[in-house]
């Protein structure tokens, strides 16, 4: 049982190169010190619908978004409540896919997996075939996007292709560590729900959940006996209709710091992150190239979170460890006990570019003499 490890005051700042949260600038922390007001005020009105319509803007999307405190997580729950009666199909190559599967059997579903081998990306012929050949219907099939335990980055645009043939499935995208970092069409591919937390490519404290509805998801929430209460996309987007802020409390400080993150990202463009977030994660690839290997099959690789192959045989939590306390930078270990020292984790996410990555890349090589 956890017992009580006082917090102090005395901790080294780090730089955070993990796959969230993830390094947020000096002036967004600072917009979270604003004096406090009521969450039913005009101001909440001006601030809330600032931030939906910059979100809409910035994503190039006609379709509905919803921006809740929470993480990303409750999406998981929510779009399966909202859109599923009966059967999901997940396909999952990761730890978090095999989570969303996890999810919607806790909720009472019928999940049918389409596995992959950890390292390897959902291929749409192989959606197709089991849309086409199951006897089953399904209400749904989620993907995620950005598998981070395994650095992959699935075609979901290809994948919603195929899904939008089959109009009384709706096509779920878990977007959490990638959104805002990598590009993305959401109205081109038929996504009906995607969703993401700001810790990470948004850059920005943890604290907030974004998602994005098409009209046939409301519609289709509509249509059922039960859905979901906090993340209910009626409940959430009725009252934005009527009021222009959120059903309950919202963390507003955060929404604030959103507000001000919001206007940077809308400066440099959808597009124009996506590129610099690729020019990172070549770096990247071509970096453990040299020294190691890439763990994700190729061609698949993630543009915000590269997972790397420990062919060296290091000591990845004795490098961990040590770069933490001699240079002040955090990177991950391999997610679970399957990847664990197998491979490493390095988020190259949100504000950080080529040569701040770079920094990182040098003191690994330092520490494990490569």
């Amino acid at each position: 049982m956890s017992k009580k490890q006082e917090y102090t005051d005395d901790y080294r700042d780090k730089t955070l190169y993990i796959p969230g949260p993830t390094e947020v600038r000096e002036d967004v922390i600072e917009e979270m010190a604003q004096p406090m007001f009521g969450h039913r005020m005009d101001r909440m009105t001006d601030l809330y619908t600032t931030i939906v319509e910059d979100t809409k803007e910035f994503l190039g999307t006609e379709n509905n978004v919803i921006i809740l405190t929470g993480s990303g997580t409750e999406f998981w729950e929510a779009s399966t409540l909202n859109l599923v009666d009966e059967n999901i199909l997940v396909p999952t190559c990761g730890s978090f896919s095999e989570r969303h599967a996890n999810v919607a059997e806790r909720l009472g579903k019928n999940v049918d997996r389409l596995e992959y081998e950890w390292g390897e990306a959902v291929k749409p012929e192989d959606i197709r075939e089991e849309l086409e050949t199951s006897d089953k219907h399904y209400d749904v099939v989620a993907c995620v996007m950005n598998e981070s335990s395994t650095g992959i980055r699935n075609p979901v645009e290809e994948i919603g292709d195929v899904v939008d043939e089959y109009p009384d499935t709706y096509f779920v995208v878990d977007a959490v560590s990638c959104l805002g970092g990598d590009y993305v069409d959401i109205d081109e591919h038929g996504i009906d729900v995607i969703f993401a937390s700001t810790q990470k490519a948004f850059a920005m404290p943890p604290g907030l959940a974004v998602c994005v509805v098409s009209d046939e998801a409301y519609e289709r929430e509509l249509a059922k006996d039960e859905a979901s209460w906090y993340g209910g996309f009626q409940r959430c987007l009725d009252y934005y209709d009527r009021k222009g802020q959120t059903h309950s409390t919202p963390a507003i400080p955060i929404m604030l710091a959103y507000r001000k993150q919001m206007k940077y990202m809308l400066d440099e463009t959808h597009e124009g992150r996506a590129e610099r977030h690729t020019e990172m994660a070549e770096y990247v690839q071509d970096w453990a190239d040299e020294h190691f290997a890439m763990f994700p099959e190729e061609g698949y690789e993630s543009k915000t979170v590269a997972c790397i192959e420990n062919t060296q045989g290091i000591d990845v939590a004795e490098t961990i460890e040590t770069i933490n306390e001699e240079y002040d930078m955090a990177f991950s270990n391999g997610y679970g006990s399957q990847l664990g020292e197998k491979t490493f984790r390095i988020g190259h996410m949100g504000e950080h570019d080529v040569e701040s990555i770079k920094e990182l890349t040098d003191a690994i090589e330092d520490v494990a003499d490569l």
